[in-house]
């Protein structure tokens, strides 16, 4: 229980408060504590009845499943990932990109009738790492190895595959595009006005820390690996994570 305590304590403050959600929420449901019709997404509660906490308690709940495990698995990887590094020591950027993906997801749940957010929101973290460390190469299954870019459609197609689902991994994956696009590519690689920015109010309740300023911007194509969007600060994660026999869903 102390090693358990020590890893958890490990886990960055947004990515721990997230994971713990996404873990109390489903055992809640499956223990019986909250009916899981009162979790889900269901646009004529929502608007009906004004159930307003079904928009989150739908980001965090899933049937507790293997594919449940594996999405809690991506969940940390990656946000894990993305908070101490592309993110490191700007909270309220996290937080930011966190709340408009899961706005954005929230609002395709609602127009197409998605009860289940929990796949997309996951989807549209990994995306947005991957975009940032698009160069840097990934590991699948069979020792298939390829860009980091491409990860988000692999798993997208792998998981349709073995259990028929896409939409979720679609929208999530849409969602992370939108978000990467009006914040980096639109702004900063094609010169475009910048229609997304944190609001100050997150900066005044989250400050930077280690006197970082601002966002930054992503790595150049031709950036170290190791360097983050702020200009190379920090240092980046690089390394390998293995899942299984072989199942590497990304290299650090």
């Amino acid at each position: 229980m102390s090693e358990f305590g020590d890893w958890y304590k490990s886990i960055p403050v947004i990515t721990r408060f997230w994971f713990a959600g996404s873990v109390a929420v489903p055992v809640f449901g499956r223990l019986g504590l909250v009916n899981p019709m009162y979790l889900i997404l269901w646009p004529a509660y929502f608007f009906g009845k004004f159930q307003i906490w079904r928009p989150i308690t739908a980001t965090l709940y899933f049937p507790l499943s293997f594919p449940y495990l594996v999405n809690l698995y991506l969940l940390y990887h990656y946000s894990t990932r993305l908070e101490t590094g592309s993110f490191a020591g700007k909270p309220a950027d996290y937080v930011f990109l966190l709340s408009f993906n899961w706005l954005c997801i929230v609002i395709a749940g609602l127009l197409m009738d998605m009860q289940l957010l929990m796949v997309s929101l996951i989807m549209s973290v990994l995306y947005v790492w991957a975009q940032l460390h698009k160069e840097t190469i990934v590991s699948f299954w069979f020792g298939t190895r390829f860009k980091a870019c491409y990860l988000p459609w692999v798993i997208m197609g792998f998981n349709w595959v073995i259990s028929g689902s896409l939409v979720s991994e679609l929208i999530g994956n849409l969602v992370g595009h939108l978000y990467y696009f009006l914040m980096f590519k639109y702004p900063m690689d094609l010169g475009g006005r910048a229609f997304l920015s944190t609001p100050e109010f997150l900066y005044r309740l989250l400050p930077n820390q280690r006197g970082v300023a601002g966002f930054g911007a992503p790595p150049s194509r031709r950036a170290n690996p190791e360097e983050q969007p702020g200009g190379g600060r920090g240092r980046g994660l690089l390394g390998r994570h293995n899942w299984g026999q072989g199942f590497r869903l990304g290299d650090d």
